[in-house]
């Protein structure tokens, strides 16, 4: 076992205690402490080249990644296993009256230890083995998990059979800026320096699955994660006429009752099931009261996909809306008949009809009708809109279909689905080649190896539950799963672009080896101590190790010796 506590304990405090809010100029500062931190030590000193610090591309805000690089020297190998964290946090409103201890946990659970707490958070607090405050969990931990490692074998590139690269990257808690930016960087070393990317190893934060799960998982692969999108028009009406329009609001609460927390729209492969999706957002675009109903209305949905391509939870959620469509007008006729009946009014057939449209198809009708002028037109309005800084993916989305939707010749009611936002793609770790064969067989038996040294069980899964930047180092889907999402979001190539074939170049084969904790994201956000500073990089460097084809007993030792001899 790997002296490992002490070392990543302190790191993880001293990364914390930098307020690395995503979004903030705390994401610089981060970026800078740990390029100081890496290129303080001796090998880079004499290599300044091997730590880089590169801002990233396509931003709309200043912020940087840190990479490092170290070649072993045990015997020439171009074999080179990549360790990935990311630095920034989520905010710290959440901790109310802590927020200015909310990323010093000394002083953090100094305070909360005066606090009426849960049961098992004051449990765990009086403990000794938990350690509170934003970023310990997610992820800094991991992130200094990975620098001991790095450090380690910096200082002893003659135990090293192979390479390892450390990428830091930012805005994993956004929009994933960072990693998509450092793939350029990747590729440029991997060209440089001729390397063979084997693995990559993720240290996100892993937690309980349910409540009484002593669990401690490690995840091959990840979910991926979609946002599709609906523009609801109706047919507006004023109030007091209510049965001679069609609200879309209406429609929208029917889509939502259709869809959120469905469990026919959960993905199971593999033995493991997504959560069904769930309503992000709902809401319509009238700008100010009004005794009239609205014209349009948007909703966007989380959605959850393991073995689903984009184009099938495009053509599934089409079906759905229709059902949605129907029922709402269906019932809508119910209600209007029971009211023409109580008030004595004449009865007629209201004329709205079900119509569920997908975005490409409306955007190639439109092309068919009107050619070059309607797409001119569209260009310059995307300009335009692009111009209000204030207006982020999602919204931008809608108000492109919105214009679109005012040169169609046929305004009857309609749904237009769409994707509006970022699309994670999902990552099936099945052992379909021999990289991922390898990895497989190094983490079984990393986890064989490391069982016996730790009280509870130690459990694989295949894909990771939550969003996370490991996405966006492999592709599972095929060109046809990516056309899907390219030809479907209204925003693409302008307020949103992904590289996504630079994702397929680096293809590499990905696990997460995290932290473990609750409450990330919580203002009670904590970590095992033993887990996460102890079994992590014990973990880690076992994978490493089997990759690289090199004795990690002996290497082990080894690093617990130097450990010891700097006590």
């Amino acid at each position: 076992m790997l002296s490992s506590r002490e070392e990543v304990l302190k790191l993880t405090n001293e990364l914390v205690e930098v307020e690395s809010i995503v979004n903030t100029i705390g994401e610089i500062d981060m970026a800078n402490r740990l390029y100081q931190l890496i290129g303080s030590l001796p090998y880079f000193q004499k290599n300044p080249s091997y730590v880089i610090k590169p801002v990233t591309e396509h931003d709309e805000i200043e912020r940087y990644n840190v990479l490092a690089l170290v070649k072993g020297t045990k015997e020439k190998s171009n074999k080179t296993v990549i360790l990935m964290g990311h630095m920034d946090t989520v905010g710290i409103e959440d901790y109310g009256k802590l927020k200015d201890m909310a990323c010093f946990p000394d002083e953090l659970m100094k305070a909360l230890s005066n606090e009426a707490l849960p049961n098992l958070i004051k449990e765990h607090l009086d403990s000794g083995q938990w350690h509170f405050g934003r970023g310990v969990l997610d992820m800094k931990s991991g992130v200094a998990s990975h620098f001991f490692l790095l450090k380690y074998y910096s200082e002893h590139p003659e135990k090293l059979s192979g390479n390892l690269v450390l990428l830091a990257e930012c805005d994993e808690e956004d929009s994933s800026h960072g990693v998509l930016s450092a793939l350029g960087d990747l590729k440029g070393w991997r060209e440089e320096h001729q390397l063979d990317y084997l693995a990559l190893i993720n240290s996100d934060f892993v937690a309980p699955r349910f409540e009484g799960d002593r669990n401690r998982y490690i995840y091959k692969g990840t979910v991926g994660k979609l946002l599709p999108s609906f523009f609801i028009t109706g047919s507006e009406t004023h109030a007091g006429s209510c049965f001679e329009g069609l609200d879309p609001n209406y429609l929208a609460a029917e889509l939502t009752r259709q869809i959120s927390y469905n469990p026919d729209l959960c993905d199971e492969s593999l033995g493991e099931t997504t959560v069904p999706p769930v309503s992000l957002k709902q809401t319509d675009f009238k700008p100010t009261y009004t005794i009239q109903t609205a014209l349009s209305a948007y909703v966007y949905f989380n959605f959850f996909i393991h073995s689903w391509s984009p184009k099938d939870v495009l053509i599934k959620l089409k079906d759905q809306a229709e059902l949605a469509f129907n029922h709402a007008l269906s019932k809508l006729a119910e209600r209007h008949r029971k009211y023409c009946e109580r008030s004595g009014q004449h009865y007629s057939e209201l004329p709205w009809k079900p119509r569920v449209i997908i975005y490409e198809d409306m955007q190639k009708l439109l092309v068919d009708q009107y050619g070059e002028t309607f797409l001119q037109h569209m260009e310059k309005f995307k300009t335009k809109l692009l111009l209000d800084k204030t207006l982020e993916t999602r919204m931008f989305a809608a108000r492109v279909v919105e214009e679109e939707w005012n040169w169609m010749k046929d305004k009857s009611p309609a749904i237009i689905m769409f994707y509006s936002s970022l699309y994670s793609p999902r990552i099936e770790m099945t052992g379909k080649n021999e990289r991922e064969q390898n990895l497989l067989k190094a983490l079984d038996g990393a986890v064989e190896a490391l069982q016996p040294h730790y009280p509870y069980p130690i459990v694989t899964r295949n894909y990771f539950p939550y969003v996370c930047d490991m996405s966006c180092v492999a592709l599972s889907d095929d060109e046809e799963g990516i056309r899907a999402v390219t030809e479907n979001n209204p925003g693409w190539g302008t307020k949103h672009y992904v590289n996504y074939e630079a994702i397929r170049e680096i293809n590499v084969p990905v696990v997460n080896i995290g932290p473990y904790g609750h409450d990330a994201h919580n203002r009670y956000e904590r970590m095992e101590i033993l887990y996460s500073t102890e079994m992590v990089p014990n973990l880690t460097n076992e994978v490493i190790c089997r990759l690289l084809g090199m004795d990690s007993k002996q290497t082990a030792q080894l690093l617990a010796d130097e450990t010891i001899t700097k006590g």
